[in-house]
């Protein structure tokens, strides 16, 4: 089946790819690779466990907790919290593993198992090997008195709204937003848009485990644009399932997407000397206005490759406080170790108090090449990307632009599709060019 961790964790059709079968048992190996710490101290490994509320998230939570208890941790259940929620949590209750049930801004027949490691961070590459391998070697079960046990944190919610509100820097007094939901797990904490002081107008708030992401939320922007202008309201913050990304419209109706997030909160925070060595961490994804952007303003961009995860280790390893995706996945490490949707969407907001701008105005610093992306899906990612003809094709663009654009092919790291994206001085060139390559990685 080839390696079973994506680029954002373990990711399928829930009961069918993902069972509960294998989540216990994932659960079960992680403690086993992740909590020896607490072992080591004399005491029980604890994980903390949260859930969007994707229907299939329940039958998966029973699993996890199962396989959990089953290797002798001590488990706190979160419920239903966004993400980067459960990710705040593991670290601020000194847990030594968290697992978040979620498919992000994937389809609701879908699921998904991602972990964190002590401190709340992301895993690297070799610790899932070792989960993996895991799976399949023989362990001793405990027994009797140290079986794992469970519990309810109800007040994880609160403590996250806290955090999310202590972390806004500026009060968002005179704005008013619409937050679109995606019928995920930012229901439950859009409330912080309205403590730190903006007239919130929530949308797409009202999850049946079926809804979620269902046109709405940061992979359909209409319903977030259609509020903004029925409401006149300055701005939209659009969530998707678990809440760990943002994107914005701004009064207009216009998409103001993850580049220009970061470029707005750049500029602020290199404004405040926050922004450690004058330095923004972006992946491959990100337009070339973005880069052309930040030289002008005098900040250096450094490339990783796609996934937050990659941000996040660059930041790490080089001590830097900015980095993301054109996605929405925004990370700042002073208040978060994942993408934070919630938090980035306060942070602009933040900006646009503090300088009286409208999001428009503040967006405009970034002026993006028309970039077409274009998703084929495939059997097999790895092999529609490396056939010689694609190759070739992929080859023969790159001389055609000549550096007035650019070509990225890459298989997605959580769903069966090869993404072509094209930057080309005109719209129309870059969609040709990208259909092009999209058929030649469709015939091999």
């Amino acid at each position: 089946m080839g390696r079973l961790f994506g680029t954002d964790g373990i990711r399928g059709v829930a009961n069918a790819e993902l069972t509960p079968e294998l989540a216990m048992s994932v659960a079960a190996a992680a403690v086993r690779v992740l909590g020896s710490r607490g072992a080591a101290d004399g005491g029980v490994p604890t994980v903390v466990v949260g859930r969007d509320p994707r229907a299939s998230g329940e039958m998966l939570e029973a699993a996890v907790v199962a396989g959990l208890a089953s290797a002798g941790a001590m488990v706190v259940r979160v419920g239903v919290l966004p993400t980067p929620g459960v990710a705040y949590l593991t670290a601020d209750l000194g847990a030594d593993l968290g697992v978040m049930l979620s498919a992000s801004h994937n389809p609701m027949p879908d699921n998904g198992i991602k972990l964190f490691a002590a401190g709340g961070h992301k895993l690297p590459d070799d610790v899932e090997d070792q989960i993996e391998a895991e799976l399949d070697r023989p362990w001793s079960r405990p027994v009797g008195e140290r079986i794992g046990r469970v519990r309810d944190l109800v007040d994880g919610p609160e403590r996250y709204l806290t955090h999310l509100v202590a972390a806004t820097p500026h009060r968002l007094d005179g704005l008013t937003v619409v937050v679109d939901c995606a019928n995920g797990a930012a229901s439950g904490v859009a409330d912080a848009y309205a403590r730190a002081g903006a007239r919130a107008i929530v949308i797409n708030a009202t999850p049946d485990g079926i809804n979620i992401n269902q046109e709405c939320g940061s992979t359909h922007l209409d319903p977030v644009r259609d509020a903004v202008l029925a409401n006149g309201a300055d701005l939209g913050i659009a969530h998707d399932g678990d809440a760990d990304r943002c994107l914005a419209v701004d009064a207009a109706g216009e998409v103001v997407d993850g580049d220009q997030i970061m470029a707005i909160l750049a500029l602020a925070m290199q404004e405040s000397g926050r922004l450690t060595g004058d330095t923004l961490v972006a992946t491959v994804m990100s337009n070339l206005g973005l880069r052309l952007a930040m030289q002008r303003e005098g900040i250096a961009l450094l490339e990783t490759a796609v996934g937050d995860r990659y941000v996040l280790e660059t930041l790490r390893e080089k001590g830097l406080a900015l980095g993301g995706e054109q996605s929405g996945h925004v990370i700042l490490p002073a208040h978060a170790t994942t993408g934070d949707g919630v938090l980035t969407g306060l942070n602009v907001m933040a900006r646009m108090a503090a300088t009286g701008r409208p999001l428009a105005d503040l967006a405009a610093v970034v002026t993006k090449l028309p970039q077409v992306m274009v998703n084929v899906k495939v059997t097999d990612r790895q092999g529609a990307v490396q056939a010689s003809t694609v190759v070739d094709t992929v080859a023969a663009a790159e001389r055609e632009l000549a550096g007035a654009g650019r070509v990225l092919l890459r298989p997605s790291g959580t769903e069966p599709l090869v993404r072509v994206m094209v930057e080309a001085s005109t719209v129309d060139h870059a969609r040709e060019v990208a259909e092009r390559i999209a058929a030649a990685v469709r015939e091999a």
